[in-house]
């Protein structure tokens, strides 16, 4: 099959992206990225709050908004004005998918909320992004560090003998936003099934807890609640940075076959022998120790000797790179991790799908504040009422 002969694979596709910040801008801009048409309602003025969130600013804005808004059309609306909301309501109704985050109720309140929306069309997918939910939750304001904290990601994160620590990014909103990408698909199907769609909550707090995977199902069954280890592994070693002549190695032995080679291409066969080594579990038991010992062995030598002598060994190893220098490296690779969005704009980070037989859409820049009203008025023009049917 000749790459790309189909189109994208969400064409056809609307979505009204209510949303604003991180977590449902990522999910809308999937959305997009995947061929769907996303038209982002913003506040009149400010819109998206992330326009305000810099620096850094590239020469049309803040990066952060940027980095989360592409492929997007944007129409400024005041939804506390009749007028406006009616346009939003429009919108919404005659879209195939509303993504909100808006503080639990208010698109409710507004007459935008699911029920209204599903009255008119009954096929709407409609999902609902907040921090703790809609009961007990539904008063607590959600922020990604927040959860982070409460969500006990930054209790085991971090040295040993460090505070508790965030990660470098604002992970659980990317971890919600895919999360809301993957409910949203299963509706579309679903819908393609029964006629119907559904009102879909993706909370932050749950989103976390369902990404803490081992170490979730540790505290679950010992009751121990987690601690940091740096980058060490609690259940796997060697599997954490260790120090070379000139700076870290991130070294990952995931069974004995990898150990015995790690061992062979350090030079000192022996260690693979040993009885507290033979074996993971062994090897977790005595890890500071084993670490001294490999470490002793790899200060010998830079970290770009290890890496290609290691790699050829087939051991898993790799050089604790900074953000350009690990683009440079899927660069390297073929994997062209970036994306040409526009003339006159940084390149950004590509969605990391790629597909054979689909065609990808051609990315447009993140637009500016109401920059397609005209273009979205002239859509709802052309529509007519929704018309899907429900599958008694």
């Amino acid at each position: 099959m000749v790459t790309g002969e189909l189109g994208a694979p969400l064409e056809g596709l609307v979505v009204a992206d209510f949303s604003r910040v991180l977590a449902g801008p990522l999910a809308t801009m999937t959305l997009a990225d995947l061929g769907a048409r996303v038209i982002k309602i913003e506040r009149r003025g400010a819109g998206d709050d992330t326009r305000a969130w810099g620096p850094p600013y590239s020469a049309h804005g803040a990066t952060y908004f940027e980095s989360v808004n592409r492929s997007k059309q944007s129409i400024a609306l005041d939804l506390t004005d009749p007028a406006d909301r009616a346009t939003a309501f429009d919108i919404a109704t005659h879209a195939d998918i509303v993504i909100e985050n808006f503080a639990v109720g208010t698109m409710d309140r507004l007459g935008l909320g699911y029920d209204a929306i599903s009255t008119v069309n009954p096929g709407s997918i409609f999902c609902t992004i907040n921090g703790f939910g809609g009961n007990d939750g539904k008063d607590l304001l959600g922020y990604d560090f927040i959860v982070q904290a409460v969500g006990g990601l930054m209790s085991i994160t971090g040295d040993a003998d460090s505070e508790p620590t965030k990660a470098g990014v604002a992970l659980v909103d990317v971890l919600t936003g895919k999360d809301a990408v993957i409910g949203v698909l299963a509706a579309v199907i679903a819908r393609q099934r029964t006629g119907r769609g559904d009102h879909l909550e993706v909370t932050l707090l749950t989103s976390l807890l369902g990404s803490l995977a081992n170490q979730g199902q540790a505290s679950l069954e010992t009751g121990a609640p987690g601690h940091p280890m740096g980058n060490a592994h609690p259940s796997i070693a060697p599997y954490q940075t260790l120090h070379c002549r000139d700076g870290l190695i991130a070294l990952a032995c995931g069974n004995d076959t990898q150990f015995g080679r790690l061992t062979d291409a350090l030079g000192d066969a022996r260690l693979a022998a040993r009885a507290e080594y033979a074996t993971n579990s062994d090897r977790v038991a005595h890890r500071e120790q084993l670490a001294t010992q490999l470490e002793d062995l790899l200060r010998t030598r830079d970290v770009e000797h290890w890496v290609d002598l290691l790699r050829t060994a087939r051991v898993p190893a790799g050089k604790v790179n900074t953000i350009p220098q690990a683009i440079e490296f899927a660069e390297s690779l073929g994997l062209d991790p970036t994306v040409e969005v526009g003339d006159g704009w940084t390149r950004e980070i590509r969605h990391p799908i790629r597909w054979t037989a689909y065609r990808t859409t051609s990315p447009t820049p993140p637009p500016s504040n109401d920059a397609h009203a005209t273009q979205v008025h002239a859509w709802l023009a052309a529509q007519t009422a929704p018309t899907t049917e429900v599958t008694e």
